[in-house]
């Protein structure tokens, strides 16, 4: 019949769809009982229309609130001119009168309201005449009746008023928490985007550092195979190197998709620049690099970034600047991070590449400035003025 709430949950119980339904059908024929005891006893057949016409509109209370109220009150009205004496079914009244105030909107309960306390004197002064001996007699004993049956009606109204108000403030509040839900679900689906643009970045530096190393090492074997072995020993050896870090890298975060694994290996700082360097040297690659020593100590994730930084531009150096380049590397440290790294290679068709040719649609620089952003810093990428590409990354400290 009804679905209560449990009460350790702090929710009152209340009645369902069903049971709502159940009550008002009992409440109808419960009132209409002692109407129909008088039928059988042979009163005078008013009291039986009238009980009917007032207790009968009831079934409808609830899904039509102020109808059911004008048609109690137009029979209560009725009763005050066929019979002068009050009747059982005038309980019908204020289950009316609580019915609009509960149901329907706060102008209509007051209209009802209004309507009771004038029903109030009427009836009143109607049942008083009936057995009053004079008008003294009247005006002494109406007052009473007034203040009963107007406390009954104000009751009435009073405790529709409430519960209308309090089923408002709870339909506030639970559309307030499914909307506090909702935002907090989209919360979760943007961090869980930029989770998945984060690991994409890490994922792309890393292959892209490491295969390009790989492949120029490997086309260097190739050649040098012929010629002295032992140089394709040496580049063979660092790609067995490269090729091992690279998957350790790639295995750290796609360990951090894993429950099971937290990922706890360090990232990569600006201590491990040098590391770069020196692997950018051992392919070939002429680098400059000037890194203060001792590397100042920096937010991590603003050295991350300055790692990725210089990890992406001496990939597209070795990708699209051609054979023979030299790269000049400068970190300054002030108010600012500076990350500069400039080669005298292609320039204008390095960005070109870099921007959607052979590379594969500039994920890189968008990787970049992504990074950048973050920390709320600057990157300038582009051809330089006297030749070359330059790449300048500036990140407040």
């Amino acid at each position: 019949m009804s679905a209560p709430t449990p009460a350790a949950a702090g929710v009152p119980w209340q009645l369902g769809p069903r049971g709502r339904r159940v009550f008002d059908r009992l409440l109808v024929v419960g009132l209409l009982l002692p109407v129909v005891a008088i039928l059988v006893s042979g009163a005078d057949p008013w009291w039986t229309v009238l009980g009917f016409a007032q207790i009968v509109p009831l079934w409808w209370r609830r899904s039509r609130p102020v109808e059911v109220f004008v048609a109690v009150a137009a029979a209560s009205a009725l009763q005050a001119v066929v019979i002068d004496s009050p009747l059982w079914s005038q309980l019908a009244f204020p289950v009316a009168t609580y019915s609009v105030a509960r149901h329907a909107s706060f102008r209509w309960g007051l209209g009802a309201l209004g309507t009771g306390l004038a029903g109030a004197v009427v009836a009143s002064v109607d049942w008083v005449q009936a057995f009053a001996v004079d008008q003294v007699d009247v005006a002494t004993q109406v007052v009473p009746y007034v203040m009963t049956i107007g406390a009954i009606v104000v009751t009435a109204w009073a405790l529709g008023t409430v519960g209308r108000t309090r089923e408002a403030h709870v339909a506030t509040l639970v559309d307030r928490a499914e909307q506090a839900e909702r935002v907090a679900q989209r919360e979760v689906e943007l961090a869980a985007q930029d989770e998945r643009a984060r690991i994409a970045r890490e994922m792309h530096d890393v292959v892209a550092h490491g295969l390009t190393v790989i492949v120029v090492q490997a086309d260097g074997a190739r050649y040098a195979a012929a010629q002295d072995p032992a140089v394709a020993v040496e580049a063979l050896g660092t790609i067995g190197t490269t090729g091992r870090e690279s998957l350790q890298e790639m295995r750290r975060m796609l360990g951090l998709l894993r429950t099971t694994d937290t990922g706890v290996r360090p990232q990569p700082t600006l201590a491990d620049l040098r590391h770069l360097v020196e692997e950018a040297r051992a392919v070939g690659t002429d680098v400059e690099a000037r890194i203060p020593e001792p590397v100042p100590q920096v937010p991590d994730g603003v050295g991350l970034t300055a790692y990725r930084v210089v990890q992406e531009a001496l990939t597209n150096v070795r990708k699209h600047a051609g054979p023979g380049v030299r790269v000049r590397l400068l970190v300054r440290v002030g108010p600012e991070l500076v990350v500069d790294v400039h080669d005298d290679g292609r320039g204008a068709a390095a960005f070109a590449a870099t921007r959607g040719g052979a590379d594969g649609r500039g994920l890189g620089l968008v990787g970049m400035r992504e990074r950048v952003a973050a920390h709320g810093g600057t990157l300038e990428v582009g051809p330089a003025a006297g030749g070359g590409f330059g790449v300048r990354a500036r990140i407040p400290l």
